[in-house]
């Protein structure tokens, strides 16, 4: 639904859009444990291990992850060319380095990052993890590399139970509001930003942070939520960097919110070709 409004309201062409392929092994096995990854796309994961995932695993599940983590390495190609290049799907940023969680399996992010780190070693890499779930899956791959800054904005008492540790993490009380929510976004990425200069950003932009939201528990507006995604370009646009973005979670019970949501942040990622 979501690629059909944008280019019926003119956001984006038919000719923008790209197809990916399935992911080589080789770039999965630079984030994941390669016995993990054959009995994932062998499937021979128990029902224990599928359960926590959240899906009964079949191969056109299992060729779905595999195209989408396709999708964010080679968003890495276009941004670095054009500027800003969007994942219709992606962000599964609680996948772990040997095992899937939370309707994740692989990690798009993790794996777009370290295929762009292996062919530029001198680069590093900042991830904005806006999703309402903490990355952890992002946070544990990285938590020696000092390449990576894993920054994770959620809320507290949300999924996952057991947080990880990213380089910075910022928890949000329930019902958290616009005002509240934009401060403490401007003010970490400053924070950030004193420190560690990155060549390339990821972006995490769940929209399961809107106050509809039936797993969110925040109390962001829709306005709210996109004048986030303006905070996070117009950050990515003063350092002249470019952004990768991956769609994330969105489960408010009206489909249209999550549409309107998800469209705004392609509606501001124009403001990065201006």
């Amino acid at each position: 639904m979501l690629p059909r409004q944008l280019i019926h309201e003119g956001t984006i062409l038919k000719e923008q859009l790209f197809e990916p392929e399935q992911i080589a092994d080789a770039h999965v096995f630079d984030v994941h444990c390669s016995s993990y990854y054959k009995r994932l796309t062998s499937l021979m994961l128990s029902e224990r291990e599928q359960r926590v995932t959240g899906f009964p695993h079949n191969q056109q599940l299992i060729r779905r992850e595999q195209i989408i983590m396709e999708g964010t390495r080679k968003c890495v190609e276009y941004a670095l060319s054009d500027g800003i290049s969007m994942n219709i799907a992606g962000g599964t940023h609680h996948a772990y380095h040997d095992h899937g969680e939370g309707f994740c399996l692989l990690n798009d992010q993790a794996i777009a990052a370290s295929w762009y780190m292996k062919h530029n070693p001198e680069k590093k890499v900042l991830i904005v993890d806006l999703d309402v779930h903490q990355g952890n899956g992002t946070a544990s791959i990285f938590n020696s590399e000092s390449r990576v800054f894993t920054f994770s904005m959620h809320g507290r008492n949300n999924y996952p139970l057991k947080k990880e540790n990213s380089d910075l993490d910022v928890e949000l009380e329930d019902g958290t509001n616009d005002s509240t929510y934009l401060y403490l976004l401007e003010y970490s990425l400053e924070r950030i930003l004193t420190n560690f200069t990155p060549d390339l950003l990821f972006y995490q932009c769940g929209v399961d942070v809107i106050e509809t939201d039936k797993l969110g528990k925040l109390g962001l507006s829709i306005k709210g939520c996109k004048m986030r995604d303006r905070i996070v370009f117009e950050t990515a646009k003063s350092l002249s960097v470019p952004v990768v973005c991956s769609m994330g979670g969105g489960y408010s019970t009206d489909i249209r919110a999550i549409i309107e949501a998800h469209a705004n942040t392609f509606r501001e990622a124009q403001f990065i070709l201006t």
